[in-house]
Order: C-alpha cells, then structure tokens, then sequence
C-alpha cells in the first residue's frame, strides 16, 4: 500500500501578527511548525502503513525552509519526503496550491507508485478554508471522504475501505473503493514519539526536491499569482471585548432560580428576542 500525505509549515499561531499598515500576516522572525490538523492525518497514515504494509510519502509545497517541517514528518516514521518547490509557486491560493500539489502527486504515482490513499488534514489553521483536499480529489479524480473521524476497515484485495465521518446530523458510515482522498478530522488519534532510528534516519534522508518542471506543471499560468483568483482585502485580529464576564452568585440558590436568573438577564439586554419568542409561543 502506497499512501500520499500533504503537509503544510504554517507560522505558530500563537505568534502570529498583523503588520498594521498592510494588514498582512508577518511571518518573518515567527517560527514554524507543522500545521497541527496533518499531524492526524499523518499518524493515521503511519498506522495503516504499520498494519497493511506499504510505504508512506510525505509531500509539502512551499520554500526551501519547508524541508524542516518534512524532516520532522521523517522522524515520526515516513518513509520518504518530497518538497514542491519553484518560486513560480509563491502567492498561491487554495485553487493554485491544489493544483500544483495534484500534479506532485501524479508524479510520485508516476516516480514511485500510484497511491491508494491520499491523505490531508482537516485544514491548515493560516487558511482555514478546507479547500486543498477536496480540490486536490477533484482534479485527480479520486473519490473523497471529508471530516473522517474513525477508519473502520480497509479490505486491500477488494480494494475498499470503510471509513466514520462526523456530519452535522450525527456520524455517517462510508464504504468507498480505493484510490481515495481522506480528510482528517482532530481529535482522532495522537502523534507518535518518533524513535531514535527514525530521528537518525531523518538527520541523513535525502528530501527529494522538485521544481515545477521536475514536477511536470507545464501550464504556469495555473501557478501561483497567476493562477490565484482569490483577493485578500484585508487581515486583521479581532477587536478585543472591552465588557467584563458577569459573575452570577449562585449561593443558596437552586438550578431553576439561576436559570430565571439568567433568562431575565438576557431579555433585558435584548427585549426583541421576548417578543419575538412570545409571538412565536401564541402561534
């Protein structure tokens, strides 16, 4: 089994700041990390890899300094590591970023095996959009299992997994036939400690690197600025609330007394929402 893993180096959010005259992320000086959602999708790819067998290649678009983030992915057990990297890449959005990684992975089903499963995080917590994944599954056209929460089972003779994903009405069980594309939710499993083996491994690991040519993107247009349609007017951390928490005593108080409490707290700062709850308790 040949299982895919996109990882991005996203700036440490706790660090994050907004330049105040472009209203743009700074990420000079602000170290990185490996965007925490992949880290889920990685262990669960590691997991597979040490159930089933096979081999587990790590792919991340991004500068040079990237390579670290793929390092670090090497000492938690991958097997081997590909940077994307081409300054035709730079400003990307998530439709251009979709696009070149699609076409790394194409490569390496051509360099190194077709994969059965392409995994992704959730989202990349600088973007937030989670559009990578499903636009990646799109342009390779690879069935797509979003916000999977739990993998059930893989059954690789029959070439079919089945898969829990979480919804807004609950959990869905999927049965899905592979190659597939796989959306990690957090929360379902936790990083291993890489061993000392893989940490040697990692130090000495060639990375292989790919420009766009190396990768075979021959429509540049597609790429980076060009091929970003997206326009970011502006960044800006919310305002801080200037209005202090209330504290509510509850001493010698009941749970019905407190809950009248804080009903009639909220209609007196909102009297709109009585009426309208009123009217709609009449009809």
């Amino acid at each position: 089994m040949h299982i895919v893993i996109c990882i991005k180096q996203v700036p440490d959010s706790a660090q994050i700041r907004v330049h105040p005259v472009t209203n743009t992320i700074m990420r000079q000086g602000v170290p990185t990390i490996i965007n925490p959602y992949d880290l889920f999708a990685l262990e669960e790819a590691l997991r597979l890899r040490d159930r089933h067998g096979g081999e587990v290649t790590v792919l991340t678009m991004g500068p040079p300094m990237a390579e670290d983030a793929l390092r670090k992915a090497l000492t938690y057990g991958a097997d081997r590591a590909v940077l994307l990297t081409d300054r035709h890449f730079a400003g990307s959005d998530t439709l251009a970023t979709s696009f070149a990684l699609s076409q790394a992975i194409a490569k390496i089903g051509e360099t190194f095996g077709m994969p059965d499963i392409v995994f992704t995080g959730k989202q990349t917590i600088d973007g937030d959009t989670a559009q990578v994944g499903p636009g990646i599954a799109k342009r390779l056209n690879l069935l797509q299992l979003t916000y999977v929460a739990k993998i059930v089972s893989i059954d690789c003779n029959a070439r079919e997994i089945t898969v829990e994903r979480r919804s807004e009405g609950g959990t869905q069980t999927l049965m899905s036939k592979l190659p597939c594309l796989i959306t990690m939710l957090e929360g379902t499993n936790e990083i291993r400690r890489g061993s000392l083996h893989d940490a040697l491994r990692a130090a000495r690991s060639q990375i292989v690197k790919w420009s766009a040519a190396d990768a075979d993107i021959e429509d540049l247009a597609k790429c980076g600025l060009r091929g970003s349609p997206t326009v970011v007017k502006r960044v800006f951390a919310p305002t801080a609330r200037t209005e202090k928490a209330e504290q509510i005593d509850t001493t010698e108080k009941s749970p019905r007394d407190i809950a009248d409490d804080l009903i009639t707290g909220i209609f007196s700062r909102q009297p709109v929402l009585e009426n309208e709850l009123a009217f709609n308790g009449d009809d």
